[in-house]
């Protein structure tokens, strides 16, 4: 379905049909992400993916076109950056341990220490929780401070293409 729905996407050329699949695209991802039991990463991305991504597009789109306009030439580079950078991210998985194998070196060393120690470093009773707030605080901070940043800066964007009833006076 991701798949699919990222082709739809690409072939679009009214940019109103685009915005809303993306904003499903990211609903079918957090989805996933919940089937893979990073129920905090899928809360992310609904919100921000399909939530305040999804009013962002569709404020722009209020203020600009609704369909896109046809290039002049049709350049192979892109494609060609995509399917390199694709390539080049599956080259660097193949070294990563299976899956899920219980042999694996966070099973022996950092899950024991965060299930058995976190609440006598943190005092936090839940283990997602302590990570997330207590050793990843500065990290969730940075991610939180960039999201942030992002709207404010979207926003100002948008304000910026509305003339004020004065502005058009003169």
């Amino acid at each position: 379905m991701l798949v699919g729905t990222g082709i739809t996407i690409i072939r679009q050329q009214n940019l109103l049909a685009a915005s809303m699949l993306s904003g499903i695209y990211s609903l079918l991802s957090a989805c996933w992400m919940v089937e893979l039991d990073a129920v905090d990463v899928a809360f992310t991305e609904a919100s921000v993916g399909a939530g305040i991504s999804t009013v962002l597009m569709l404020a722009t789109l209020a203020l600009t076109t609704r369909s896109e306009k046809k290039p002049v030439h049709k350049s192979f580079l892109p494609l060609f950056v995509v399917l390199a950078t694709g390539a080049a991210l599956i080259y660097g998985t193949l070294g990563a341990p299976p899956y899920g194998d219980p042999a694996n070196v966070v099973h022996h060393h950092v899950a024991p220490r965060y299930v058995n120690d976190s609440y006598d470093e943190t005092g936090i009773p839940n283990i997602v929780t302590s990570v997330l707030a207590s050793y990843r605080g500065y990290d969730t901070l940075g991610e939180t401070s960039v999201v942030f940043t992002a709207g404010v800066g979207v926003l100002l964007l948008l304000k910026r293409g509305k003339r004020s009833k004065r502005e058009e006076k003169k």
